[in-house]
């Protein structure tokens, strides 16, 4: 295990059905499956790297490999996202930034058989409130490209801040794609945290 500020791994965050937990090698199989299943559900959204640089795929035990040896070196932290025990996505807390900033953003993926179920809403907000409260970061932001209504609703149910427009921010699908920038500082975490709030609203008036 390893430790700085708050930050230690592994960790596993649950709220049933929906859980968090690392990569492991033994989810090669369903992660595959998965994967294969929802390529063109994902295509649109995924980061792709520019050319002249070499952007063959990681082979599953190196992705393994480099999430781990990144949560250990404090650079990004990666869940897969479990829905019912079984493997529904994932969520990377990446670019995190000590010292004065105390910053990171989040990006994340969920099988299109899944969605619509809450499963995203939750997965963020559980990770949110870690990196708040446990591992001491300051803000946390998600970029999201304009025409992704599914991810923007993820943000929106959560009361993250709309912060603007990014022009050519990442690049994704072959090309320099302009994303909206969602936010939430420390200060602006609810009492009780993003996920207390979250359930809270999905509550019967």
């Amino acid at each position: 295990m390893t430790t700085v500020l708050g930050l230690r791994w592994p960790v596993e965050l649950h709220d049933p059905p929906v859980g968090l937990r690392p990569l492991r090698f033994r989810d090669s199989r369903a992660w595959h499956e998965v994967r294969e299943r929802n390529k063109d559900w994902l295509q649109p959204w995924e980061a792709t790297v520019p050319p002249p640089e070499n952007s063959h795929e990681m082979r599953f035990r190196q992705l393994v490999r480099l999430y781990s040896a990144q949560a250990r070196s404090h650079e990004a932290l990666t869940w897969v996202i479990t829905y019912q025990d079984r493997l529904a996505g994932l969520l990377r807390v990446a670019s995190i930034v000590w010292g004065s900033a105390r910053s990171a953003s989040i990006g994340y993926w969920v099988d299109g058989a899944l969605a619509g179920r809450g499963i995203m809403p939750t997965a963020v907000a559980m990770a949110s409130d870690h990196c708040f409260s446990t591992v001491g970061l300051h803000r946390i932001e998600v970029n999201i490209r304009p025409e992704n209504e599914a991810s923007l609703r993820v943000v929106e149910k959560l009361g993250f801040r709309d912060e603007g427009m990014r022009l050519r921010f990442l690049h994704i699908d072959g090309d320099w794609r302009d994303h909206r920038t969602f936010a939430l500082t420390a200060e602006d975490l609810p009492e009780g945290g993003l996920l207390r709030r979250w359930k809270a609203s999905k509550r019967p008036a």
